[in-house]
């Protein structure tokens, strides 16, 4: 998976014109491996083939395909993601709060009244 990261990266690079020495590719490729690490993870305890030619050429493709207007959208959309992502995490963790406060509440002993 990191091997197609870097041919996608290198597709994506040269299509925005974008002059990356080893050192950004790096950090690049290290940030890839950090937001998808459950997934290569998993990845590394099975065996899997390398991803066919043909999809790797379809994915570039897409990208060959993307309009500068699509480009600035994805960029513009990353923010807000995250963002979106970290106020979903705190939902949900409100949310566990609310259940185990109600589950506790549940098991009280209500025998004498209560308080």
């Amino acid at each position: 998976m990191l091997l197609a990261f870097d041919r996608l990266f290198d597709k994506a690079a040269f299509k925005l014109r974008i002059a990356c020495n080893d050192d950004e590719k790096q950090e690049a490729r290290r940030q890839f491996a950090e937001r998808f690490s459950a997934a290569l993870d998993v990845a590394g305890e099975m065996t899997m083939p390398p991803l066919p030619d043909a999809v790797m050429q379809d994915m570039e493709a897409a990208i060959e395909q993307l309009s500068p207007a699509q480009v600035v959208g994805y960029l513009a959309a990353i923010p807000l993601v995250q963002q979106t992502q970290e106020m979903l995490r705190m939902i949900a963790h409100r949310a566990a709060q609310q259940r185990l406060l109600e589950h506790l509440v549940s098991q009280a002993d209500d025998r004498y009244g209560g308080n």
